[in-house]
């Protein structure tokens, strides 16, 4: 920005209604001069639309899915080619909202650019998420479907198999993306799931980078981690599972020493710092600045697994906001994971800075 376009944003600010010709008169230059630099200002996002609206205050932008979650949990052991007895639960899901809801149920200023339908679900879903969560952002398409993910879960509550209808990410295209970039450059920090399509993922970390906004990336399954683009320089956090780490470095993680060999490679991609999670083993961390680790959790008697690594993830993105230590940051995912683990819902709903801070001391 330079030093007029300054000038021109601090009197929008003063005077949102301020026209293009007291702009003019003010500074001493042309009107056409005046539009130049608004038509610049608003491409880069310090201005949004043509009503001179600015964005509100910095928040967390979470951009990826929202969808409905179907869990079939299994009465007894689940057998193969036959109807099995289940108990179903409907909650809120995508990465992207299950993560903007955690962080607000941390009372972090969340908002969320995701795509649902003009239908009941899609209605059901944002009607529940709207007090916790700046929904403005985000794009209703009354030609399709809200997404859903139905998992099947075991009598002990792992998952057994997941199916997911997500094509309404898919259809997104960069046209609508860059009709919301003042979101993405107004954010203090971007969380991005890997659902949306290959093009916009690449044009989304390009963005931060040129804004110096930092971006976490939080992958969706091994299929969609494909979607990134080979290099990842501008982002801040990658955080990932066994399969999609192995899949994104090249490395079989078979041993503690594949774990951090596998870190390294997504280093050198240039990602700042990579967190890798390993279910009941807990996590291991690498950053560029050499510093790694291992992090076991505390046993908890498991509920249900669905959503425990957005809360991880959620927890890690908290905690660097609160300016800890990448290690203190992976202990409070960890700690966040643990807690939704003991709940039926995909984020937990008594979630809260207070029952985070009494996990951790008593685990830590």
């Amino acid at each position: 920005m330079n030093e007029k376009e300054q000038q021109i944003l601090n009197s929008i600010k003063d005077n949102p209604y301020i026209s293009q010709s007291e702009l003019a008169d003010s500074l001493s230059i042309s009107r056409s001069t005046v539009a130049g630099y608004i038509s610049s200002l608003t491409k880069n996002g310090y201005i949004l639309g043509r009503a001179y609206i600015l964005p509100k205050q910095p928040s967390i932008l979470c951009v990826g899915a929202a969808n409905i979650d179907r869990k079939l949990q299994a009465v007894d052991s689940l057998d193969e080619g036959t109807s099995n007895p289940a108990k179903t639960e409907q909650s809120g899901g995508g990465v992207a909202r299950n993560i903007a809801e955690n962080l607000a149920r941390l009372e972090m200023s969340v908002s969320l650019l995701s795509v649902i339908g003009e239908d009941h679900e899609g209605t059901w879903l944002f009607d529940r998420l709207k007090p916790l969560v700046d929904t403005t952002p985000s794009i209703i398409i009354p030609t399709c479907r809200t997404g859903t993910y139905t998992a099947v879960l075991d009598k002990k509550g792992e998952m057994r198999i997941a199916l997911s209808d997500m094509g309404i990410n898919d259809i997104l295209d960069m046209e609508i993306i860059e009709s919301r970039w003042g979101y993405f450059t107004s954010a203090k920090m971007v969380v991005l799931d890997t659902n949306f399509p290959s093009v916009i993922l690449t044009r989304v970390i390009e963005k931060c980078k040129q804004f110096n906004t930092p971006l976490c990336i939080t992958t969706v399954s091994t299929a969609k981690i494909k979607r990134l683009p080979a290099q990842l320089l501008g982002v801040s956090f990658l955080i990932a599972n066994k399969d999609e780490a192995s899949l994104l470095s090249g490395v079989k993680l078979t041993s503690e020493g594949d774990y951090f060999k596998a870190c390294e490679i997504i280093l050198a991609k240039g990602v700042e710092r990579v967190i890798i999670t390993r279910g009941e083993k807990g996590l291991v961390f690498a950053t560029q600045d050499g510093e790694a680790g291992a992090i076991m959790p505390p046993f908890v008697q498991v509920v249900d697994v669905t959503g425990a690594g957005d809360a991880l993830a959620s927890g890690i993105i908290y905690a660097h906001h609160k300016g800890m230590h990448i290690e203190d940051a992976c202990k409070i995912g960890i700690i966040c994971a643990s807690v939704t683990l003991t709940s039926k819902e995909t984020v937990h709903p008594q979630l809260s800075q207070k029952k985070l801070q009494h996990a951790f001391q008593e685990y830590f």
